[in-house]
């Protein structure tokens, strides 16, 4: 039992990984980014490209990925992105999920449809046993990563004068501008970060999730999950409901195989019934 509960933790922080760019991008700007899964892909791209065939350790590529993500959504951003944040949700879904069909072409073309392999360095392999608890040392890596990450991530959206420049941009544009903030500025840093975080969640995630050109696609609904369920408040939101939802899709797969998969739209309904702007709701 205590073990499913760890591996349903490392799983839900794996999810935090992959979604807390989505949650800055959507929850932060208002901006519904279903590309999203592109840059988690194209992350973990860079490191199985970098490691496998370069030999580039493991944890150099990490920020590698992150660094290569951001750029790469920078430069949408001024060139694609910009134009659609005063269009509606409708334009920016059309626009963004075009966008993924066009990632999942490219890469299918360039690489190929098999799935990628990722080698892992010797430390991060195998399980320890601690007081009869079986560890596996990459998911506690994960949860490690994931935790030191979502305090990093909080105290910057809560603590910094960047984050309350990003909170007044997206109350108010115009007031924002009448006192000096630079908003396209704080946008296109916000989203080349969301960008970078979901290339490094694809980095983190190519190895226990696979990797392949319809990563995008199959793992879209659980970004949009962790959002939801989460609220836009804080990282932390984000971080309970990816937790919660690990835990779900864990348990409920081992004790209840023949609806397993279908327990994490349980955990949804039922907190969006109760909850409807999320666990953590952003104050009006």
């Amino acid at each position: 039992m205590l073990t499913l509960l760890f591996d349903g933790v490392a799983y839900g922080m794996l999810l935090f990984v992959l979604s807390c760019g989505l949650a800055v991008t959507l929850g932060l700007m208002n901006f519904i980014n279903l590309a999203h899964g592109a840059f988690a892909m194209a992350g973990g791209y860079v490191t199985v490209i970098l490691t496998n065939r370069f030999g580039v350790p493991f944890l150099a590529t990490l920020p590698i990925a992150f660094i290569a993500t951001a750029l790469v959504g920078a430069l949408l951003e001024r060139l694609l992105y910009k134009p659609m944040y005063d269009r509606s949700p409708l334009d920016q879904v059309l626009f963004s999920i075009g966008l993924v069909f066009m990632a999942v072409a490219g890469v299918d073309y360039l690489m190929g449809s098999q799935q990628q392999i990722l080698a892992l360095p010797e430390f991060l392999k195998g399980r320890v046993e601690i007081a009869g608890v079986g560890i596996g040392i990459y998911r506690a890596f994960l949860i490690v990563v994931c935790g030191i990450l979502a305090i990093v991530l909080q105290l910057i959206n809560s603590r910094t004068r960047f984050g309350s420049q990003l909170r007044a941009s997206v109350d108010n544009r115009r007031v924002a501008r009448g006192v000096g903030i630079r908003v396209n500025t704080v946008f296109a840093v916000t989203f080349a970060v969301g960008s970078g975080l979901a290339g490094l969640g694809g980095a983190l995630g190519a190895e226990i999730l696979g990797l392949d050109p319809t990563f995008p696609l199959k793992f879209m609904v659980y970004f949009l999950i962790v959002v939801s369920v989460g609220g836009t408040a804080s990282m932390y939101g984000a971080l309970a409901a990816s937790i919660l939802l690990g835990l779900a899709d864990v348990l409920g797969k081992y004790y209840v195989p023949s609806i397993g998969g279908f327990v994490i739209y349980i955990v949804l309904v039922a907190v969006l019934v109760l909850k409807p702007q999320g666990l953590f709701a952003r104050a009006n």
